[in-house]
């Protein structure tokens, strides 16, 4: 399937045009500051561009981002501005042709976005085996992926291998495709199904399941949106299994606890983000309003005050004494709820 995927993503699709369903585009409008940093992407990397979702987290000044499957570049180039000249973007991809595309373009953008070198360095590589690509334990803030690990045959390896990678902190922030069941096992092998990310895409709550055991006990949420299948002879293949694009950030933090616990913490979101003056999204539940005291689960606690978002927020450790559980229900996919929602609780 590795022969497969290389195939489709380096002499099938020249172009998103070449695409026959909706699971590798994103349909979500980017803020400003986003759509000027893209407007400043070469168009022959755009062009090549098969994600199914914003991978482009907040508070990124300085950071050292990984990309899983960077393909052409896009994210790589997008990201670069974020993390500013003294930040570095690395992506992987095992794909040749894109990787020449993403190469072949790496001094103009460092000259567009008037940096004295660049800043983004691409690796040949498979993400199952990313101890090969020689690449060191605990080393990145951010591990980024944009509709990728479902193309993976070995899921597992690759977040085991995002745990590895990360710092202490750090954070797995990725978008992917979910089906609502398992996928039939005959469904696998076909090539145009795989290629299109929607054979190989995991049952949301096996996907849970992966990732709490690879350490990451706290999966969240960000968005998810349907997608549609509108190729007839597709369609007909997957019959009634209904595609999602969701987005998930992953923290790497030994300490959180498999429940979501209320040791009575609050937060206070400073206003001070980048881009970010008067509220800042945290998952699909939690959007944190400047100036607002807002309770939060324990987990939720150490996520902001063990990352990088730890300086945008006056952190309370209240009194530390157990009071109760949050609503602990599982972050599986709503299905029809594409928007997010202000809560001032958490989890």
């Amino acid at each position: 399937m590795h022969t497969e995927v290389k195939n489709y993503y380096g002499e099938v699709l020249q172009s998103t045009d070449d695409l026959k369903t909706s699971a590798c585009c994103t349909a979500e409008a980017p803020p400003k500051y986003l759509r000027n940093a893209l407007a400043r992407v070469h168009d022959e990397v755009i062009t090549r561009y098969y994600g199914c979702g914003l991978v482009l987290p907040e508070a990124l000044e300085g950071a050292l981002v990984l990309d899983l499957g960077c393909g052409a570049g896009r994210d790589v180039y997008t990201l670069a501005q974020l993390v500013g000249p003294d930040g570095l973007v690395v992506g992987v991809d095992m794909t040749p042709e894109q990787l020449a595309v993403a190469r072949r373009h790496e001094t103009w953008h460092a000259e567009q976005f008037g940096y004295p070198k660049s800043n983004v360095k691409f690796i040949d590589g498979n993400i199952e085996h990313l101890d090969e690509t020689g690449l060191d334990d605990e080393k990145f803030d951010v591990i980024v992926s944009n509709c990728v690990i479902n193309l993976a045959t070995d899921k597992q390896a690759v977040l085991d291998q995002a745990w590895r990678l990360l710092k202490t902190g750090g954070e797995l922030y990725f978008a992917d495709i979910y089906t609502d069941r398992r996928v039939p096992v005959e469904l696998t092998t076909d090539p145009v199904l795989y290629g299109e990310c929607l054979s190989g895409a995991l049952y949301w709550n096996d996907f849970l399941n992966l990732a709490k055991r690879a350490g990451f006990s706290d999966p969240r949420l960000v968005t998810d949106k349907s997608v549609s299948v509108d190729d007839p002879e597709l369609a007909k293949k997957v019959g009634p299994i209904r595609f999602f694009s969701a987005t998930y950030r992953l923290f790497k933090l030994p300490e959180l606890e498999a429940g979501r616990e209320d040791y009575g913490q609050s937060v206070c979101y400073r206003g001070t983000a980048p881009h970010h003056p008067d509220s800042l999204p945290f998952d699909k539940q939690q959007i944190f309003e400047t100036g607002v005291i807002t309770p939060v689960c324990g987990n939720t606690w150490q996520m902001l005050a063990s990352s990088r978002l730890a300086g945008f927020f006056e952190l309370s450790d209240g009194p530390l004494q157990h009071a109760g559980v949050f609503d602990d229900a599982e972050q599986g996919l709503s299905f029809d709820v594409e928007t997010t929602t202000k809560q001032t609780g958490c989890c």
